[in-house]
């Protein structure tokens, strides 16, 4: 194995196309059909002009290495000969220089012997105006992270930790009382996971706490290391903070993954149960998190744990996350002003007994993008099993707006895509004054317990507006279903259509049981319950920009809005917490009535964003 050094003076950052390579040549004169490969050791670089950048490049060649081909920015920039060598490392070290933000690429390609080439792999550097701070391992100190700077998160990074995640005994031992500190204006970079590095994952340890309170005109944001136009969900975890609150699975809980993020009570004398406190986030950001710590265990884009009232949640954003924007298990913590912008899966996923409150919140998808496991608005559980452990999943959600994919009878919808809302497997959730639309389901409340739930009214669904699609069924949600529409198919859930997945089933159960000795929908339409279903979403008063990718949509509903102007909703009511919701009664149904919340401190092009 041969190695080789190179440095480079950059000097330009624009990148130029149309370089062709060799294609691969078919040989039949022995050896192995095998073309040679190339692997890089990381695929980008963020750094200031002056810092050193190095990539080690990886070559495998059955038939034998006859060259690599070097380019800089689609242009001829070195050729190395090789000597018929099966196996070599290439490393490019160069020095950065160029304008801030400016972007340059190398791309790699080897050839054999046989005249056979490998895959294009290419490295990106970008010129950052900060300076790069790598973080990894355990904070067990009081920091502070400034906006002069950005930070690049490898593999598991924790504030504090806890001796669960070796068992109590092993070597690791619990650290508390450690606060990590933002400031406003600071970028958090997620790098991507390598052949012996986890994805770059912020781990707040219960007992401690993080302190990332952006503003308005200057946010904190988590996002993606690749540069601007290479960001894609997955590029790295996300934030999850695990606190000392209850939850209905145990005191020492772990989230999936197997990454040592336990939560519950533990054996903390110093837990509080219902109030405790795991610091404050507002005005955050977090961008194209979700990777998968584990096969088919992402991590969130924001993930509570346990996390108890005692902590501050409002104004985050979540944009083309890999799996939930936002989840919830267990825990008392309340939130306001949430946005899931084109994430994969559920925009809000609730578990394990969370009880706290949310208000104004607004889930907006792509069509493109949804999950194999079915991409809802709300996926609601009390547990796993739909068991009756306690305390019961419980939250309440007031002005949520959910905007489904489909706009249009004839926009094509990921077949993935399912319910506005599913509400499943025994909870007890509360929905008022709430807004759903653009999903082939409207609201789906699954199984014997859930809808013995609602008949009790423990599960609550009031002021809610559920909208359909012009021409998409007949009218929408507002008309008679068909019955092929709403066919029942052996082993599948009630109202499952597999000949046609994105015709709408408007109002569903799992079961034809009835609630109370009314049907679904009457249950639904009940006077008392202030609902409304409407044929399409255009009888909402709602700007068709929430439907648009790539454009900052217009949040306020249109004057003479049906949402708008409204008495007597349910907000600081059935002993629900004034403290929290107010004691002025919210006259709008959804997420917005005449400001806009979102402005300034969201983004809805994070993916051409220089940071």
């Amino acid at each position: 194995m041969r190695k080789f050094s190179v440095k480079w003076l950059l000097v330009a950052a624009t990148v130029i196309s149309g370089a062709v390579f060799l294609q691969s040549c078919s040989e039949d004169d022995g050896g192995t059909n095998a073309p040679p490969s190339v692997t890089l050791e990381n695929p980008s670089f963020l750094g200031i002009v002056g810092s050193d950048a190095s990539v080690d490049v990886t070559i495998e060649a059955d038939n034998g290495l006859e060259t690599l081909t070097v380019l800089k920015n689609g242009a001829a920039f070195a050729t190395e000969a090789y000597a018929g060598e099966k196996e070599a490392t290439y490393t490019l070290t160069y020095e950065v220089t160029g304008a801030i933000g400016s972007v340059t690429n190398f791309s790699f390609q080897a050839t054999d012997s046989k005249g056979r080439t490998s895959n294009l792999s290419t490295y990106t550097v970008t010129v950052s105006a900060k300076t790069v701070i790598k973080k990894s391992g355990v904070i067990s100190a009081n920091e502070t992270w400034t906006s002069d700077n950005i930070y690049q998160l490898e593999g598991y990074v924790r504030v504090g930790d806890d001796d669960y995640r070796d068992g109590v005994g092993g070597t690791i031992t619990n650290i508390r009382n450690v606060t990590l500190t933002i400031e406003p204006g600071t970028v958090i970079m997620g790098l991507a996971k390598t052949e012996t590095t986890p994805p770059g994952t912020l781990v707040v340890h219960r007992g401690n706490k993080i302190v990332a309170v952006g503003t308005a005109a200057e946010p904190i944001v988590f996002t993606s290391s690749k540069p601007a136009g290479q960001r894609a969900p997955t590029d790295w975890a996300g934030l999850v903070i695990v606190g000392r609150d209850v939850n209905n699975q145990g005191a020492n809980v772990q989230l999936e993954g197997g990454y040592g993020a336990f939560h519950g009570i533990g054996d903390d004398p110093l837990a509080t149960p219902g109030n405790d406190d795991s610091g404050d986030l507002a005005y955050v950001r977090v961008e194209f998190a979700g990777n998968p710590i584990q096969p088919n265990q992402e991590v969130n884009s924001f993930t509570f744990g346990s996390v108890g009232s005692g902590t501050t949640i409002d104004y985050l954003q979540s944009s083309y996350g890999g799996d939930d924007s936002f989840e919830w298990f267990g825990g008392t913590v309340n939130a306001k002003h949430l946005v899931a912008y084109r994430d994969l899966d559920d925009n809000f996923d609730v578990d394990f007994g969370f009880s706290g409150k949310v208000q104004f919140g607004i889930g907006i998808r792509d069509n493109t993008l949804a999950d194999q496991s079915g991409s809802n608005g709300f996926e609601v559980d009390n547990d796993g099993t739909g068991s009756s452990a306690t305390p019961f999943t419980s939250g309440t959600f007031s002005n949520m707006t959910i905007i489904g994919p489909k706009k249009t009878f004839d926009m094509n919808i990921q077949d993935n895509f399912q319910n506005g809302m599913h509400l499943r497997r025994n909870n007890k959730l509360k929905v008022y004054n709430s807004v759903v639309t653009g999903y082939p389901n409207g609201i789906f409340i699954e199984g014997s317990t859930t809808i013995a739930n609602a008949a009790a009214n423990e599960l609550q669904l009031r002021n809610v507006y559920v909208a359909g699609v012009a021409n998409w069924g007949g009218n929408g949600y507002g008309s008679v279903a068909t019955a092929g529409e709403i066919a029942g198919v052996t082993g599948l859930p009630f109202g499952t259509n597999t000949q046609n997945p994105q015709l709408p089933r408007g109002f569903v159960f799992a079961t034809t049981a009835d609630i109370n000795g009314s049907t679904a929908m009457d249950w639904f339409k009940t006077a008392a319950f202030g609902n409304q279903i409407e044929d399409k979403w255009t009888d909402l008063g709602i700007s068709s920009t929430l439907f648009d990718l790539g454009t900052t949509p217009t949040f306020l509903p249109t004057a003479g809005s049906i949402l708008l102007n409204k008495a007597n909703l349910w907000n600081a009511m059935d002993g629900e917490d004034a403290t929290f919701f107010g004691t002025a009664t919210v006259n709008y149904v959804g997420a917005f009535g005449a400001t806009d919340w979102t402005a300034g401190w969201t983004n809805f092009d994070p993916k051409n964003t220089v940071y």
